[in-house]
């Protein structure tokens, strides 16, 4: 009877149901708005964090911000028995690398990595900002708060490793705070350079800049709906893959579009009460965030945020002006808003590190036939395999069918010109990878 319990709670991979897993459940509730207010208004607190800001203050500036956070990240690690591996990641910025960097400055990241105890050189990351600034981007001695921007996605990170360190995964979970980002995503471009020397398995960056901000500019007031922005597809794609693309499609099928197809659903499935809404591009129009340097190096990464700026509250001095108080100031955050989207993200990466990895290979064919063949490369651990299918013109996987414990498959009566198709794989608890897209032919 217990057995079939936990079979019902988590998905039984014999029968490929999507039972819902209650632990997600149990850490969107245990995600704190109380603790994220607080953390927040300690990094608002340090006056500035601007990249170039004081580095040897204990109460101002960068470096005393970048100091807290990782005694935050230790006293995490230390209250789970040392889960997590904290640690500097730092790149040198010489003076005139482009017109924000006036002086030479060291970029420092802080690091947490939650191991996992089957794959723990597999990761998933989520990330927040930790610098600031004002109107002047080169402006490092005026406060500069940064409540919203981007002290929310930073305290968002901090309270899903406080909440996930209660758990174990099979995969690696990163929790990092990225500097630099207004000066040029210098972190982001640390980083992602560091995982690449080290080999590192990303299975995708969750990138969190502004998640506390629920009434827009244009006046709209929302506390649902929240953006998830993704590349079409990976700039480092070969001519070949390019090529491909025109025969059998892909455009809007990319990694990074995948994952987030995957923070949709994982939403949509456990907190219904919220709005996903993907965004078919790299980010705001003409602007950048900190997954784009993860995108450069062929990684999968997005960005999640608010659904409604409110522009007189970002990268502005502190003042009024005609009635309207400018500044990225405390008072203007919703601290409710930023725990549902901390919440979106902490369920997003439990639930991918609780999954086996995705194929890396799919073979499609079924040309001229009335069905669509699909033949997948095994993977490690998985139980079974999910085959999903939509329209071409749907943004999400509308279809799905579990076909058990097999590497390929036939879909009798499904036409291969009118749908898209993809495989994910399905751990023993349920969990599913994110999808493949098919990236060969199969020719019999």
């Amino acid at each position: 009877m217990k057995q079939l319990l936990i079979l019902f709670l988590l998905g039984s991979s014999a029968t490929g149901l999507s039972q819902q897993d209650t632990r997600l459940h149990e850490i969107i509730d245990a995600v704190s708005a109380e603790r994220i207010k607080v953390d927040i208004k300690t990094l608002v607190d340090f006056g500035t964090r601007h990249t170039l800001s004081d580095t040897l203050s204990n109460t101002r500036g960068i470096g005393a911000s970048r100091r807290w956070i990782k005694a935050e990240f230790d006293k995490i690690s230390t209250a789970c028995g040392n889960c997590l591996e904290v640690f500097y990641q730092k790149d040198l910025v010489e003076k005139g690398t482009n017109q924000r960097i006036v002086n030479d400055v060291w970029v420092v990241n802080v690091v947490a990595i939650q191991r996992g105890t089957k794959y723990p050189d597999r990761y998933i990351i989520m990330s927040g900002d930790i610098d600031s600034r004002v109107s002047d981007p080169n402006n490092h001695t005026d406060d500069s708060p940064g409540a919203n921007d981007n002290a929310s996605g930073m305290a968002g990170t901090i309270e899903a490793a406080r909440v996930l360190s209660n758990y174990t995964f099979e995969s690696s979970i990163i929790y990092v705070g990225l500097s630099g980002e207004e000066q040029g995503l210098f972190g982001g471009k640390g980083l992602a350079k560091y995982a690449k020397e080290k080999g590192w398995d990303i299975v995708g960056v969750l990138n969190n800049d502004m998640i506390g901000n629920i009434k827009g500019v244009d006046g709209v007031i929302d506390n649902r709906t929240f953006r998830i922005f993704s590349e079409p597809v990976p700039p480092t794609e070969t001519e070949q893959q390019r090529r491909s693309r025109r025969f059998f499609g892909g455009e809007v099928d990319g990694i990074s579009r995948q994952l987030a197809r995957y923070v949709h659903k994982t939403t949509r499935t456990y907190m219904p009460e919220m709005n996903p809404m993907m965004v078919y591009r790299l980010d705001r129009f003409g602007r950048g965030g900190h997954h784009r340097p993860f995108n450069d190096e062929g990684f999968a990464g997005i960005r999640i945020m608010e659904a409604h700026e409110n522009y007189t509250q970002q990268h502005q001095d502190i003042r009024t002006e005609n009635g309207i108080d400018y500044g990225d100031t405390f008072e203007h955050v919703n601290f409710g808003y930023a725990k549902k989207l901390t919440a979106v993200n902490a369920i997003t990466l439990a639930s991918i590190a609780w999954a086996p990895a995705s194929p890396k290979e799919l073979s499609i064919g079924g040309i001229v036939e009335p069905s669509t063949k699909l033949k997948w490369s095994p993977v490690e651990g998985a139980k079974g395999y999910k085959i999903y299918w939509r329209d071409t013109t749907s943004p999400t996987w509308d279809h799905s069918r579990y076909v058990g414990n097999v590497n390929e498959f036939t879909l009798e009566g499904i036409i291969i010109d009118n749908f898209f198709f993809g495989v994910a794989a399905v751990g023993e608890n349920g969990h599913e990878s994110i999808v493949t897209f098919p990236n060969s032919i199969w020719r019999n």
